[in-house]
């Protein structure tokens, strides 16, 4: 694959100096389209469960293969691509992801199984970084809401894959999980055609040898490795609490409220919309208010509503996990922005490292909590969960980097 270096230019370039939709929009429909993807395999947990016999340790097993394999590539990816641009990497990425969507329709064994998600897994660890870096480069200064764009075509994909996966995959079975690889042939067309604008912007900035500053070199070295360290204690809580939604929540209306498999879906796809509306709003409040009191109110507001989820009735479970979802999803554009100012130059490293500690604290989150049910209950994870949140007071000991706008 060609590569195009960045040395003379520097990742510090400013974007664009105007916002471009057309870009962001397709990097958007393109991330729906990967996480739709990735979204069907907790959605088809209880699918999987049944055909191969499989306890809760082995179902949080495959979300840790996934979630590392996710995980580990994503800040090599960013740190390589800071220095050396690969535009076409992304129709690769949802090559991998189609391969491994293949395999996981045909799998035979639960071995397959695990080596399906990791191909889906290096898929993502590709994609994410670079995809962030496109974003950021359309973003014409407005980054938050360029990363909410882009964020909102994902989280919106992972709340399509519940409904699809109980209108389509929970009456037909594994093997139609395969048709869901049209649309990620569909993502390398788009990609390809992102792929072309990419190039040519870097390009274009070779040829002009912009330098800007973009970071807050008041601040020490020391100081930037502790807020960096607050920025992913804080990732942690978000998500890890996001896994025990999107991995159990299911099973824990199942067994709490005697639901059917399609209608506990329905409910996991409601809150998984409302995660993708509050990603949405979170970067453009983050680009008006201030990326630290979007974080602020984001994660450590969600708690009274996590504290109440455990206790409440059918109804009010629904209810409130759409609040859930709306809040604590708003938080992750702010951070991700956050972090990419705070170390100037490291656009990609910075993705790749919020990206992966993100998908590293889902995977290992989910597996330790399936393994806690198996010796408990799916009750009882959602009780300890609930206190994630509370660690978003470590916000107070952020950095002011921004003045708060009008």
């Amino acid at each position: 694959m060609k590569t195009e270096p960045v040395s003379s230019i520097t990742a510090e370039a400013p974007p664009v100096e105007q916002t471009v939709f057309v870009i962001l929009f397709a990097i958007s429909f393109s991330h729906l389209l990967n996480d739709m993807v990735q979204s069907l395999m907790p959605a088809i947990y209880p699918v999987i469960k049944t055909n191969f016999h499989l306890n809760y340790s082995q179902i949080g097993l495959i979300t840790l293969v996934f979630q590392l394999s996710a995980s580990i590539l994503q800040p090599l990816v960013g740190l390589y691509t800071d220095k050396k641009t690969h535009p076409y990497s992304l129709p690769v990425a949802m090559g991998f992801t189609l391969i491994g969507l293949i395999c996981l329709s045909q799998a035979p064994s639960y071995a397959i199984i695990l080596l399906s998600v990791m191909l889906i897994g290096v898929g993502s660890s590709i994609f994410h970084p670079e995809s962030s870096r496109v974003a950021f480069l359309a973003s014409g200064g407005r980054r938050g809401l360029a990363q909410s764009i882009f964020q909102f075509g994902g989280n919106l994909g992972s709340s399509l894959g519940p409904f699809l996966a109980a209108w389509i995959i929970v009456p037909s079975g594994q093997k139609s999980v395969a048709w869901f690889g049209l649309g990620t042939l569909l993502a390398m067309i788009v990609l390809f055609r992102v792929g072309g604008w990419y190039k040519r912007h870097m390009l274009a900035r070779m040829a002009t040898r912009k330098r800007i500053s973009t970071g807050h070199p008041e601040f020490s070295r020391k100081k930037v490795i502790f807020s960096m360290a607050v920025l992913m204690v804080l990732i942690f809580s978000k998500f890890v609490y996001l896994a025990s939604m999107s991995s159990y929540y299911t099973f824990y209306l199942i067994g709490k409220f005697h639901l059917q498999v399609q209608d506990s879906q329905y409910l996991l796809g409601m809150f998984l919309a409302a995660v993708a509306i509050g990603t949405l709003l979170g970067g453009h409040l983050g680009d008006i208010f201030g990326r630290k009191y979007i974080i602020w109110i984001s994660i450590l507001g969600a708690a009274p509503f996590t504290l109440l989820l455990p206790h409440a009735s059918l109804l009010w479970t629904g209810v409130l996990s759409v609040v859930i979802g709306l809040i604590i999803s708003s938080a992750f554009s702010a951070i991700l922005v956050y972090g990419q100012e705070l170390i100037p130059g490291k656009v990609g490293l910075v993705a790749g490292l919020f990206f992966g500690l993100a998908f590293g604290m889902g995977g290992i989150g989910s597996a330790l909590l399936g393994n806690l049910a198996d010796r408990t209950s799916i009750n009882y994870i959602f009780e300890v969960c609930a206190f994630l949140p509370l660690i978003g007071i470590l916000t107070a000991f952020l950095p002011n980097i921004e003045a708060r706008k009008k």
